[in-house]
């Protein structure tokens, strides 16, 4: 403690010399007034705060099948509750120095993050890994949000506007990535995430008229538009609607560094940014849409959306680019295309999450929807009518006694069909623990570019990485990922609920078992909770070849939610406290009835 009692921080320091198999217990109360006693019901305090957390969690578990679903559950959430953290970063004292000190080297103002003077952050902010990684990542908190929705919607919708404010958002509409580079970009799930943590907060606790938080909802979208545009005015090289958004978090999943000036010159056009350009622009619609139900002037921006992803679906397909957009014939797989200064295209067959990512783009549009909404609709059939071109873009199917329900999306028909038979594919994308970052065919048929001496090679790894090249010991290719894995499973529901149970593909591939796509995203959530529940024998795949973490009673039933997973055998793979996106499986283990 400061002698002068005085400051913003204390510490305790306690010593003691513990016998082996003994034990010490240091007691603790944070309190705001002075107790001239303040241990002396200590003991009854934890018992009426630990029967408080039993009776909250037995509520929210009633649906819950088993006890060892109950625990993981409730560690998910202790993890993530435990990774709120105080975050303060003033950029511009950061780059001017503080008054009567010594000022920062003169190179701070021109090295990393100096564009953005307008941050200024000291906030309760969830981290990705309070340990590891005690900064806030945009896209981590995004998926952080969801599990955080069922146990504390406000303060998951508290988060989600917090990234838009103006001393976090860049007043040219980039939401900050993290703070080693907030220029950074990464994948735009906002959108997403705010609203599906509308929709869960609206079926759990209804309120605000029975139609959801309207003025959340409201308030985020008008940022987000900021920030799609800055998208469409900055990653869009040629104004095509084909995407190079750079890194976007998926550290060395490429050949070479995709945020970096190329060793070959040119520029990339990306499979996953276009993708998640198509996703990002039917989220929007889809929270217009909903907005329009309550004030029409929301219909006309909902048709711009609706409008943008058309453009975007045209753009992502070979036939409309003289063969060079980023769906491959042959391989009936989606991939990055390089463009050469010499005006050469060479598609970097690398099948990984990237061609994957196309899933993400699907919406499907309910007949009594488009009738709530006239001036929508009408704008809708306009297209549709008098461009034949985007019209194609479009799947819709008669209802009987309903009308008409539309889907929107990058995938349908064939290739769905073909680019699931990969991913369902127990030798490419398929493990026992989820779909895989790269497909396992390249640990055998590694991926080379070879290009003007030099040899760029991409192998299949599944656990940790075995270069540091632009990625450190950061890893997608090969393990299984929470989030994205999370996204499969709710875009091949919704691609479900319009195709219903008709629609059958093969899972896994080559096993003779057709499955609709509702049961495949069943498959897919029963092998990731499969990471963190006992097997057979008692032994959790997280915790991997430890016989101490697998059998000793101290450590077997205390689940740390890893950043990645083993694509071959489930072990737990990098950061070991990153429960923030991993807690996902919180929101998997709940059945989804539950949440109606």
């Amino acid at each position: 403690m400061n002698p002068e009692r005085t400051g913003t921080k204390a510490g305790a320091w306690h010593r003691a010399s513990i016998a082996p198999g003994g034990q010490a217990v240091w007691r603790a109360r944070l309190t705001r007034r002075l107790l001239e006693a303040p241990f002396a019901d200590f003991e009854e305090s934890m018992v009426e705060r630990r029967a408080e957390a039993d009776l909250f969690y037995a509520d929210l578990q009633q649906a819950l099948p088993g006890r060892e679903e109950r625990a993981v559950q409730r560690q998910a959430f202790a993890g993530l509750i435990w990774s709120k953290q105080f975050y303060h970063f003033d950029i511009p004292r950061w780059l001017d120095g503080d008054p009567k000190q010594v000022p920062p080297p003169p190179e701070r103002r021109h090295g990393r993050n100096r564009e953005w003077r307008n941050l200024n952050n000291a906030d309760i902010v969830s981290m990705p890994d309070k340990w590891e990684y005690p900064w806030y990542a945009a896209w981590d908190l995004a998926f952080h949000c969801i599990p955080f929705a069922l146990i504390d919607a406000e303060f998951a919708k508290g988060q989600l506007v917090l990234l838009t404010r103006e001393w976090y958002m860049h007043p040219n509409g980039q939401i900050p990535a993290y703070e080693w580079a907030f220029g950074d970009v990464n994948p735009p799930v906002h959108a997403w995430a705010v609203w599906r943590v509308y929709q869960i907060d609206r079926k759990q606790h209804g309120g605000h008229g029975g139609h959801g938080d309207l003025e959340f909802l409201e308030r985020v979208f008008h940022k987000l538009m900021l920030n799609f545009t800055w998208w469409v005015n900055r990653k869009d090289v040629a104004g095509r609607n084909v995407f190079q958004g750079g890194f976007l978090g998926l550290d060395n999943i490429g050949v070479f560094d995709r945020s970096a000036r190329l060793p070959t010159g040119g520029y990339l056009d990306q499979a996953d940014a276009t993708s998640w350009m198509a996703m990002y622009a039917l989220n929007l619609m889809r929270i217009a849409l909903e907005l329009a139900q309550h004030n029409h002037v929301y219909e006309d921006i909902a048709s711009k959306f609706f409008e943008h992803f058309l453009a975007i679906a045209e753009a992502i397909d070979s036939r409309y680019h003289h063969g060079h957009g980023l769906w491959d014939e042959e391989d009936q797989f989606f991939y990055d295309v390089l463009n050469l200064p010499n005006d050469q295209h060479v598609r970097l067959r690398i099948r990984s999450m990237v061609g994957l990512i196309p899933l993400f783009a699907v919406e499907t549009l309910e007949p009594e929807l488009l009738e709530r909404l006239p001036g929508f609709r009408a704008r809708l059939e306009w297209l549709l009518t008098h461009r034949p071109d985007l019209a194609a873009r479009v799947s819709h199917w008669h209802v009987p006694g309903r009308g008409e329900r539309r889907l929107l999306s990058l995938l349908r028909g064939h290739r769905l069909t073909m680019l699931l038979k990969r991913m369902l594919d127990e030798t490419e994308f398929l493990s026992d623990h989820g779909v895989r970052s790269l497909s396992r065919a390249h640990l055998e048929a590694p991926y080379v570019l070879r290009f003007d001496g030099q040899e760029f090679t991409v192998r299949y790894t599944p656990a940790e990485s075995d270069t540091r090249q632009f990625g450190g010991n950061s890893n997608w290719r090969g393990p299984v990922w929470l989030p994205l894995n999370f996204l499969i499973i709710e875009s091949l529901q919704r691609a479900h609920h319009y195709y219903g149970e008709d629609f059958k593909v093969e899972c896994p591939t080559g096993s003779g078992r057709m499955c609709s796509l509702d049961e495949v995203a069943t498959e897919l959530a029963h092998r990731l909770t499969r990471l963190f529940l006992p097997d057979a024998s008692g032994r959790r795949p997280v915790l991997g070849g430890c016989p101490e973490q697998q059998t000793d009673p101290h450590f077997r039933d205390h689940i740390p939610f890893y950043e990645y997973f083993d694509g071959d055998g489930g072990r737990g793979v990098g950061a070991s406290h990153q429960t923030g996106w991993t807690a996902l499986i919180a929101k998997l283990l709940t059945p989804r009835a539950a949440l109606h």
